[in-house]
């Protein structure tokens, strides 16, 4: 008996239900091998009710899978992206780009920006050089809250230590590593939203310049664009971000000291010995990163970039009060963050003798809580919610306040 090719081969028809925004549904007949790309240009026929005459309106509409909301990919095939039988499609219109400001727009608001321009820290103490003293409370509060602030984080780093040494003995230790390097190795500042910076890219500006942008906006597009044209003759529009310029480096400079520790000899004594080395390179690899924002609106009152990576690590990346630090006594310096508090000091005792802060240091989620803090103290409130490592924290700021106010 003869049988036709055809029918041996014969791919499935499917037959798919489109909808459009505007309410307009119909069926759509189409193989499994069909491409989503072709399966848009069929529909846009009908829905247009003819032939496509301007080629961008394939690339200016996406379909969507209705009922998994999925944007289909043009290059696959409806076999490849699990299509079936009756399944609903969505034909939907993109949203278009914002469109560029116009230049008188540009220069009108780059003019108001230089009559706004704050004034350099030289001009602010000539002009305030004949004022009283005044509002001694705020400044008090002030000071008391920042005396808070570096107390607690003396406090975190004696109690690194007392926890290092208890999870040494740890028969799990070696999980407490991974735990460990998988946290540092988190790093969500370093991401880049790849589509926004796709966008930036293909109207024209250089890759470096866009990952700036839309890192000191927030990974918004349209202020990233803003920030692009309205800096585009500034010298130091390629300088890196602080914190960025060789991150990469660094990482994979402080991973490899962890991983040949890892491999080192698995004796007891031997192993804690490494376990505490290994705490020691953590606390190193973790460097502080400043607010990028914060940074530049510093530098622009004629702060060098030191001093205000300085005085941002000093108050915790809030802007008012590095301000406050590098235009007075600038105490606490950055050398004093580092040093813990005094272990033979009544505070440091009563924070120990607390039984659940000695339960929490046996916990290894409470260390990695301690050294993100450290890192970035606006974690705080993450940590102080958390159900192991809240408790911890309350406690200690309990027997801190108590102390404090006798």
């Amino acid at each position: 008996m003869f049988v036709q090719e055809e029918k041996i081969f014969a791919v499935k028809v499917l037959k798919v239900h489109i909808c459009t925004a505007e309410g307009t549904e119909w069926l759509e007949e189409v193989t499994e091998d069909t491409t989503v790309e072709r399966l848009k240009e069929k529909c846009l026929k009908h829905y247009v009710h003819g032939s496509l005459e301007d080629p961008k309106t394939l690339t200016h509409h996406k379909l969507i899978h209705a009922a998994s909301e999925r944007i289909l990919t043009d290059t696959k095939t409806v076999n490849d992206e699990n299509i079936k039988d009756r399944d609903v499609l969505l034909l939907i219109k993109k949203r278009p780009p914002p469109p560029p400001p116009k230049m008188s727009d540009i220069s009108a608001d780059e003019k108001k920006k230089q009559e706004n321009k704050a004034p350099d820290k030289d001009a602010i103490l000539k002009a305030t050089a004949a004022l009283s003293t005044k509002h001694t409370d705020r400044t008090v509060t002030q000071h008391n809250i920042r005396d808070f602030q570096t107390e607690l984080r003396k406090i975190l780093v004696s109690l690194i230590e007392v926890a290092q040494k208890l999870l040494a003995l740890n028969p799990d230790a070696v999980e407490l590593f991974k735990k460990a390097n998988a946290m540092l190795d988190e790093d969500d500042e370093d991401r880049v939203d790849e589509q926004a910076l796709h966008q930036l890219t293909e109207m024209g500006f250089p890759e470096s310049r866009a990952i700036k942008a839309l890192r000191l906006n927030h990974m918004s597009v349209t202020q990233a664009m803003e920030w692009l044209i309205e800096h585009v003759d500034d010298p130091s529009v390629d300088t890196p971000l602080p914190g960025h310029e060789t991150s990469g480096a660094a990482g994979a400079a402080a991973t490899a000291p962890l991983r040949s520790i890892r491999q080192a000899s698995t004796e007891e004594s031997s192993r804690q010995d490494e376990l505490t080395e290994i705490f020691k390179r953590i606390r190193r690899k973790r460097e502080f990163r400043p607010d990028s924002r914060a940074v530049i609106a510093l530098m622009e009152m004629g702060f060098e970039e030191k001093e205000v990576v300085d005085a941002l690590r000093v108050n915790n990346n809030q802007q008012d009060a590095a301000c406050e630090w590098l235009l007075g006594d600038r105490k606490p310096s950055p050398e004093d963050l580092d040093k813990g508090i005094d272990t033979n000091s009544l505070l440091f005792q009563a924070i120990l003798e607390n039984p659940v802060v000695q339960l929490g240091l046996t916990n290894p989620k409470t260390l990695l809580a301690f050294e993100d803090m450290l890192e970035n103290p606006l974690n705080s409130t993450q940590w102080m919610n958390d159900p192991e490592t809240g408790p911890v924290m309350l406690q200690i700021s309990r027997i801190f306040q108590t102390l404090n106010r006798t």
